[in-house]
């Protein structure tokens, strides 16, 4: 089964160094730095009561265009009605937690050779800091977060 790599804007892992689980009762503020060594780091509001992470657990963090394994975009369905009812299998039948949003700031780093992506997925944040190139593909847009442990 084949996944369409023009759907996927970003694909890293990550070794989660720190979790904040201080201010809310269901959400947890993870803290990783990428498995890859490209430099990336990642700071994730996750719903720890759905999906629970440890301090050194490992995670495979996906952010893509569409659901769709063709990579063929979702925008006449519902994000939710993607793949329902028609026995399709989609990118989030690969993954363990997945969440849509929207990509919504962009921040140059002080060296001009990184950059700091913002995503919110209905109040659960993400920030990905790490070099332009890795990072390019990224842009003011609606997205899907996908992860696997």
């Amino acid at each position: 089964m084949n996944t369409s790599t023009d759907a996927q804007l970003f694909e890293d892992t990550f070794h989660i160094e720190n979790i904040d689980s201080s201010k809310y009762d269901r959400v947890s503020r993870l803290a990783g730095r990428s498995t890859t060594g490209s430099e990336v780091s990642m700071t994730l509001d996750i719903n720890s009561q759905i999906y629970p992470v440890a301090v050194n657990d490992t995670l495979r963090v996906v952010l893509a265009s569409t659901l769709s394994l063709d990579g063929t975009k979702d925008d006449s369905k519902g994000w939710r009605d993607v793949g329902a009812g028609e026995g399709e299998t989609t990118l989030a039948d690969l993954f363990d937690y997945v969440c849509h949003g929207k990509i919504y700031k962009f921040e140059e780093g002080n060296d001009g050779m990184n950059i700091k992506v913002y995503i919110s997925f209905g109040g659960l944040l993400m920030a990905i800091d790490g070099p332009y190139k890795k990072l390019t593909p990224l842009r003011v847009d609606y997205t899907y977060l996908l992860i696997k442990k």
